[in-house]
């Protein structure tokens, strides 16, 4: 019988043998957030649509073409499109502004766009995302695209290249802006009707637009870097004199232009061409007049964003280790009804140690139980009938080299297995080199 409800277009199932990629880039972000001083900040799916109204801007194309919006009565919410807007309300509303600054925090969300599904471009995707608030100094620049640069590293991406530029301040990208709109307005029957319409309201949009007519056309346009105000080329300037401190590389892209209305200064992308088109698997920058936008004091911020979906495309492209899934530890297979219930009872004991014990619900026979044991990787088995039961105790399997142990099947029995398990990862570390094997075994997480 075909199934008649289908997941939703632009949608992906996460199925239990592929979460441990995910919690690979989860854990590796986490710890590195918080290796630089970022706590973990948690806010709602859905806001006030004015919230994204504000901050993301009505010109853009997350707010006039894509976002998810419904009426509850006669409230307006939408489901976030990106996480930086309910990030910082959620600041300000809890006052954490009011703190020593500058305030730290990242978050892992998951996020809707009503876009066209494509490879690395989903309706329903999940970002790893932070912002530093309080800092105006390029130097806050730098350690945010360090952060960046770190966690990348970390998750053994390679051939990844940062660019970054800056977009200047409101007031020299207005000069900017009406630069761009005599240059573009002498092509204006040759743009695509959506930059016809960017000509007007946000003419640096033109530059990235994805029509091949309309990039073209901007291949000759003015570019920021020579319309910025001394303050924002100063600010440039000390930005990649930290970066070569740092020994990070980069190349100055004048092209990069945001499709947030709140960017400000700094914007960079790391990119790479492994994926196709849709190559950016981080992008951030600076936004400091946002926090004062929403309602709050006039407080410098900046951060980035980083698609989950598109770390595990470039990590599955390039081979990159993951965290072993957790396996069984230990299969108990059972004979008769008796055996069944001491299988439950020291599975019972050797989960309140940590270990993944299992035993048989399917009424398999014996042969059965030991093939399925197998076939879920238990690194050890123990088989219970009326002899082990009347004997109290049991011969324990080691499943890789058929090593059996005797073990008493009394109330020691959790600690003794212990004993065993932690002789094997002896000689795991002592058979193998770095700590592959020992996360092989140990699933993980040991």
């Amino acid at each position: 019988m075909a199934l008649n409800i289908k997941r939703p277009n632009g949608t992906e199932d996460v199925i239990p043998k592929n979460v441990h990629k995910w919690h690979t880039v989860e854990k590796i972000a986490r710890d590195t957030a918080e290796s630089f001083g970022f706590g973990e900040i948690r806010f709602p799916t859905f806001e006030s649509t004015d919230l994204f109204l504000r901050s993301v801007g009505e010109t853009t194309d997350v707010v006039q073409k894509e976002m998810y919006t419904v009426m509850a009565k006669e409230s307006k919410f939408t489901l976030r499109p990106e996480g930086t807007a309910g990030a910082i309300r959620s600041m300000l509303q809890n006052g954490l502004l009011n703190e020593a600054l500058p305030q730290r925090v990242y978050y892992i969300v998951s996020c809707f766009r009503h876009e066209r599904p494509q490879a690395g471009r989903l309706r329903e995707f999940h970002q790893f995302g932070l912002e530093m608030a309080g800092s105006s100094s390029p130097a806050a620049d730098a350690e945010v695209i360090s952060l960046a640069q770190t966690l990348l590293n970390r998750l053994g991406l390679k051939n990844i290249k940062l660019y970054i530029n800056s977009i200047g301040c409101p007031a020299c990208r207005a000069k900017y802006h009406d630069t761009l709109r005599t240059y573009f307005s002498a092509h204006k029957t040759e743009l695509c009707e959506t930059c016809q319409d960017r000509l007007i309201k946000n003419p640096m949009r033109i530059l990235d637009c994805k029509s091949p007519i309309c990039q073209e056309i901007a291949k000759d346009a003015p570019i920021i870097l020579d319309y910025l105000c001394e303050e924002c080329s100063n600010h440039f300037e000390n930005l990649k004199g930290y970066l070569t401190k740092l020994g990070i590389e980069y190349n100055v892209n004048p092209k990069i232009v945001r499709g947030l209305d709140y960017y400000t200064k700094t914007v960079f992308e790391f990119v790479t061409t492994e994926i196709g088109a849709q190559g950016t698997v981080c992008g951030g920058g600076r936004y400091d007049g946002l926090i004062e936008q929403l309602g709050g004091q006039n407080t410098p911020a900046l951060g980035f964003a980083m698609g989950i979906e598109r770390l595990l495309l470039v990590m599955d492209k390039q081979g990159c280790d993951y965290l072993t899934p957790k396996k069984c530890d230990i299969y108990f297979a059972t004979m008769g009804d008796a055996a069944l219930e001491k299988a439950m009872e020291l599975s019972k004991s050797l989960r309140e140690y940590g270990y993944f014990a299992e035993y048989d619900m399917m009424n398999r026979g014996l042969k059965a139980q030991m093939k399925y044991a197998n076939k879920i990787g238990a690194a050890f088995t123990l088989v219970l009938g009326d002899n082990e039961l009347s004997e109290g105790k049991a011969k324990l399997k080691e499943m890789e080299k058929g090593e059996e142990t005797q073990i008493a099947l009394d109330d020691k029995f959790a600690a003794a297995f212990e004993e065993v398990y932690f002789n094997k990862i002896m000689d795991v570390m002592e058979t193998e080199s770095g700590d592959g094997g020992l996360l092989s075994f140990m699933g993980g997480d040991k």
